[in-house]
């Protein structure tokens, strides 16, 4: 009797390890995000223009904030026969020696970069980019990046673009993601691993609560270690605000409501 008593217990111990185990596996799996992939839904990118306060606060100078105001517009177009987004971006700092402008073109139907450009105090830099690598656009006047050509492994995503990329990412309870991340004339493309690591309920002007998930990095950088934390809203996958902390500064963005007037219109 006890023989098929323990028998009895074994059996159902093998049922349940065999229902749970998939379960864990499941739970902690993590997903390869490319272009190509198919993760990333670009029907939740929105077109319209956002807004947001950047600035920062160092250690050494805590009495002192250093801001950034960022515009990112997004649009549908054309480019050559294929639907695609254009984005672009404008960031202005305490001087005219900080403004940065960026053009982006992806296409609409898995957000594969197709050009792009920057223009800083650096100079203009400007590429044509695809699945397959990426090139200095050699026919743009005065491109800084002449003659550069990168050939990849595999497809990747414009890094310029983060905040667009995580608005189109299935976030759920215990996800993992690994996006293949570039910045267009830097390092070498990587995989940058990404966790939700909860979700929390953000405040808005007029007092309303905004459920979110927190999208969660760390690593290290040029042997300083960092973490970035960020606030999607679960219903209409808007990202709402950041934080970053990196050797001891902090840096936080903010989406601004959707009344603050286009400085672009100003003059």
């Amino acid at each position: 009797m006890k023989n098929n008593i323990v028998i009895g217990i074994l059996i159902l111990i093998t049922i349940m390890a065999g229902v749970l185990v998939p379960r864990v596996l499941k739970a902690q799996a993590t997903d390869t995000v490319t272009p190509g992939s198919r993760i990333l839904n670009t029907r939740l990118l929105k077109p319209g223009l956002r807004q947001y306060l950047v600035y920062y606060q160092r250690p050494q100078s805590p009495k002192m904030l250093w801001c950034w105001y960022w515009l990112r517009d997004i649009k549908t177009a054309t480019r050559n026969g294929q639907p695609v987004f254009t984005i672009r971006q404008h960031w202005y700092g305490g001087d005219t020696s900080s403004y940065r402008a960026y053009f982006s073109v992806n296409s609409a139907k898995d957000f594969t970069p197709v050009y792009h450009q920057e223009t800083a105090k650096s100079g203009l830099a400007a590429y044509n980019w695809d699945a397959a690598g990426i090139n200095a656009a050699d026919t743009v006047a005065d491109n800084s990046k002449k003659g550069f050509t990168l050939q990849f492994d595999r497809p990747n995503f414009n890094w310029n673009l983060d905040v667009e990329t995580f608005e189109m990412l299935p976030l759920a309870a215990g996800k993992t993601f690994a996006i293949n991340f570039y910045d267009a004339g830097l390092d070498l493309p990587k995989f940058v691993i990404y966790k939700v690591t909860g979700s929390e309920a953000l405040t808005t002007l007029d007092n309303k609560s905004v459920d979110c998930w927190k999208l969660v990095t760390s690593g290290n950088n040029k042997g300083v270690d960092y973490t970035q934390t960020f606030w999607i809203s679960k219903k209409e996958h808007e990202f709402l605000k950041e934080e970053d902390v990196y050797g001891g500064m902090y840096r936080c963005k903010v989406k601004l409501p959707a009344f603050m007037p286009d400085v672009l219109t100003h003059f």
